[in-house]
């Protein structure tokens, strides 16, 4: 495709996206300021999603949904791609799920509580001590029947390839005891990396593996976690093509 072609394929995105935002964000504030679990907000923003990989001729193949049991909370981790992982992951995964956000956001008039309301969860990161501590939060509220998505890069990669992992969903992850659902995402990279606008039309596919318990496993012992779920996702995502694959890992 010409350059001329893909820059107007990325204006008609650009200005879809704006439309969409303004019209179902308004009720997902809205739903959220009145929300108790989050789940009527969580479902506009994915319909959110949809409408944005639809716009881009986004076609997404989605294996392994075999692996989640309804009714149970996990905490996904996805590798980090392109800034289309996120319409990705709550477009086209049948599963209600909450951010990680920084406790800042939270003090925001309105957007705060909205954030509440959807059923966000706080992590303070003023300093360590306070991080625990709401990590410990959050780790309870896991517990309780809410399931979590983590980027556990922290960042989009710059080559598309898994860079080294924060400690900080792993903290979470032994102290909930809910198992880490490794989600291996390929193709977003193309579409859009890290650093560019233009927007390219391309296949993915959402590889959902079979979850990683983490009852065995301490704060002591995390790191071991860390190597295990990292090597997980590298080997998963090194023999994923895109288009014949297993439905689980």
């Amino acid at each position: 495709m010409k350059d001329w072609i893909y820059k107007l394929h990325t204006l008609v995105i650009g200005a879809w996206t704006v439309l969409v935002t303004l019209f179902l964000g308004f009720f997902a504030v809205t739903s959220a300021l009145f929300s108790k679990t989050g789940n009527t907000p969580h479902k506009v923003a994915q319909a959110w999603a949809r409408q944005l990989l639809w716009i881009a001729g986004i076609r997404v193949t989605t294996q392994g949904l075999e692996n989640l049991i309804p009714g149970r909370s996990y905490i996904f981790m996805a590798n980090h791609q392109s800034n289309y992982d996120i319409p990705v992951l709550l477009g086209r995964l049948p599963f209600q799920f909450r951010w990680l956000a920084k406790a800042e956001l939270f003090k925001i008039p309105v957007f705060g509580q909205s954030m509440r309301g959807c059923g966000y969860i706080s992590i303070d990161r003023s300093d360590r001590k306070r991080a625990f501590a709401s990590l410990a939060q959050a780790a309870e509220t896991i517990r309780a029947g809410t399931s979590v998505m983590i980027f556990p890069e922290g960042t989009r990669s710059a080559d598309g390839r898994i860079k080294g992992f924060k400690k900080g969903g792993f903290v979470l992850s032994v102290d909930a005891g809910v198992p880490i659902v490794p989600i291996l995402l390929k193709g977003t990279y193309e579409i859009m990396p890290k650093g560019r606008l233009m927007i390219r039309r391309r296949p993915v596919t959402m590889k959902i593996c079979a979850p990683i318990e983490t009852v065995d496993y301490t704060r002591r012992t995390k790191d071991k976690l860390i190597e295990k779920v990292r090597a997980t996702m590298i080997s998963r995502l090194e023999g994923l093509d895109g288009v014949e694959e297993r439905n689980s890992c």
